[in-house]
Order: C-alpha cells, then structure tokens, then sequence
C-alpha cells in the first residue's frame, strides 16, 4: 500500500496527515499523540475513526498540525484520518458519516469590523 495524504480543517487548525500500513503509531509534530492530546476525551476524538472502522492497530499515521487551539486541531486530525479510510476502502463512509466524522465544521470566529468594539458588539452610545 502507498502513503496516503489527506487534510483536514476545523476553525484554523489544520491537520496534514500522511497513512500507511503499520503497527498503530500516531505521531504528531514528532511527538506521540498521547503526550500531544493530555485528556482522554481528545485520545478518543483522534482515534474514534480507526474504532468506528474496525482499523486498530493497522495503520501508522503521521501528521503535521498547525493553528488553532488543541480541541480544534484534534476535531481536524479526526476528519483527515476519516477521509484517508474512505480513501482506502469507500465502504467505511456511511459508517463514518452516521457518526458525523466525514463533515468539516465550517464555524469560524467572525472578523471585528472597524468603527466597533468587537464583531458585533459596539462602543458605548451616548445621546448627549
């Protein structure tokens, strides 16, 4: 099997992750994903597409992630996993799609405009 390479987005973050045949190793920015993701909660976001699709244990993943903050960057490295299994075998989409893993989160914080505070907040009005 060649390497696999798909990408994945949540808010800014942004995983790019390279799949292929292995023992189950995730690496992330060199690192394990264990000392990467502290909590177990993010541990099970990042490996639920593998559980999902019967997959443990049989593919290595490397993966390079930038911006965002750690729940952000766990939720896009669970949508490129996902998309590389669907690469691999098409039957594994419903099954990823029926747990909401194939869907890219498109919510972004919204620009401040000029002449405001924030996005929609404004400065104080005064009448006098």
């Amino acid at each position: 099997m060649e390497v696999i390479n798909t990408l994945g987005r949540r808010k800014t973050a942004v995983a790019r992750i390279y799949l292929k045949d292995g023992q189950g190793t995730i690496t992330v920015n060199g690192r394990d994903y264990k000392d990467y993701f502290p909590t177990p909660i993010l541990q099970f976001k990042v490996t639920e597409p593998f559980e999902v699709t019967a997959n443990q244990g049989k593919y290595d993943v490397k993966v390079t992630l930038d911006g965002g903050g750690i729940r952000g960057q766990a939720e896009a490295l669970a949508l490129a996993i996902a998309r590389a299994l669907c690469e691999i075998n098409e039957e594994h989409r419903p099954a990823l799609k029926a747990k909401g893993l194939m869907m890219r989160d498109p919510r972004m914080v919204e620009r401040k405009k000029y002449g405001q505070k924030k996005a929609r907040k404004r400065f104080q009005f005064s009448k006098r």
